[in-house]
């Protein structure tokens, strides 16, 4: 039995190494990994960039602690805001810690301008904001909050894409509204572009800061460099994490002068966030990611992708209802119980990842090609027949 605290059901491989998409198990076993650490590994595995600056950097300096400048961590940010909408960064370690941040951000914004009665955030229906307290109270999920209240209080859940309930949810105590532009663990589900458009001009209206959680869609998930920039939208803050690091723990809470004007020194800290190791890995990712020519190329692959997997939906509705999402997070919504095609998927070394809605999610290395997009594809046409179609009646 192993000494690991038994929070995840976890299947029974040991991966040693990976190669790109690839990865290889203790038993010489080949996976197409198709989940990528949830969203994580945007450049695969051992990709050589981020390999050598991480091991470069290993060689000179690990941490010194936020107690002192960190240069990579100045460049990181720099390059962040050049990037974005925002001004300054916080770095953290995780997704979590920077929604945590983000929600802190908005509750100081609002004190510090004397009204700290406006501590209220809107969130939705089938959010996932991390496994903290205060992150779960957002998501509002009973499997995450069951067994660890009393909640958190300060968050209001609405319907996703239910503008009507989103300003009936609106009163003096409430300072921001929360949002993943595509919901990841909630199912790939997606409210629209001109939903989240309607969300800023009704934080305008009302004084109140746009959060953006873009945690699993940011770092080119969907083909841009952020995914609300195919609303043609900004927020006042931004959680970012997964993809930022390539598969070292970066968190990072993005924001404006004006949302962060309460954030000054001492007001939150982290002892690992933004160590010098984990912005190499930052600034590697971001050499490779945030250029026009590797967008488009997700952008090309991933319509290749999509192209195939309606193919395989058309070829068997019994399984697949509907494939969703953007760029290379997509999902394909299960017609047959989701675990199944899961298990089938395994047995066929190809790894995904299930999300709620009874969703599969494929989250492949942003790197992924296409012969890579048909050998997953062989695979889920071979997992197809491994289950009869009279079992799903």
């Amino acid at each position: 039995m192993s000494a690991v605290l038994p929070t995840y059901n976890r299947a029974n491989v040991f991966f040693e190494r990976g190669e790109g998409a690839h990865l290889f198990a203790t038993n010489g076993s080949r996976y197409l990994d198709f989940a990528a650490g949830v969203a994580v590994n945007v450049l695969g595995h051992a990709h050589p960039h981020l390999v050598e600056a991480i091991a470069e950097q290993a060689k000179k300096l690990w941490h010194t602690s936020n107690l002192y400048r960190v240069a990579g961590q100045e460049r990181l940010a720099e390059r962040l805001t050049s990037l974005t909408f925002a001004d300054t960064v916080f770095f953290g370690n995780s997704g979590a810690e920077a929604l945590e941040c983000c929600i802190k951000m908005a509750r100081k914004h609002h004190s510090n301008r004397g009204a700290s009665e406006r501590y209220r955030v809107i969130t939705f229906e089938g959010a996932f904001h991390g496994r903290t307290l205060a992150t779960i109270a957002a998501g509002n999920q009973y499997k995450h909050v069951a067994g660890f209240g009393p909640k958190v209080d300060g968050f209001d859940q609405v319907l996703l894409g239910d503008l009507e309930q989103v300003k009936a949810a609106i009163t003096h105590e409430t300072a921001a509204i929360l949002i993943e532009p595509i919901q990841g663990e909630g199912g790939i589900r997606h409210s629209g572009w001109p939903f989240l458009r309607a969300l800023r001009d009704l934080a305008d209206e009302n004084g109140l800061l746009l959060i953006f959680d873009e945690v699993q869609t940011g770092m080119g998930r969907t083909g841009k460099l952020f995914a609300h920039e195919w609303a043609g939208v900004i927020p006042d803050i931004m959680g970012v994490a997964k993809g930022l690091g390539g598969g070292f723990p970066i968190g990072a809470c993005l924001a404006t002068f004006d949302a962060a004007e309460g954030m000054t020194a001492g007001t939150h800290g982290s002892t690992f966030g933004g160590n010098p190791l984990a912005m190499a890995a930052g600034n590697a990712v971001l050499d490779v990611v945030a250029t026009t020519e590797f967008l488009t190329r997700v952008c090309d692959v991933s319509l290749l992708l999509k192209q195939n997997l309606a193919a395989l939906q058309d070829s068997r509705p019994d399984l697949i209802e509907e494939v969703r999402g953007e760029g290379l997070m997509l999902g394909l919504k299960c017609a047959a119980p989701a675990p199944a095609l899961l298990d089938a998927f395994m047995q066929n070394k190809l790894l995904t990842v299930g999300a709620g809605e009874n969703v599969i999610r494929l989250l492949p290395p942003l790197i992924i090609g296409e012969d890579e997009i048909r050998e997953a594809c062989d695979k889920i046409a071979a997992s197809f027949t491994s289950i009869p179609a009279s079992s799903q009646h």
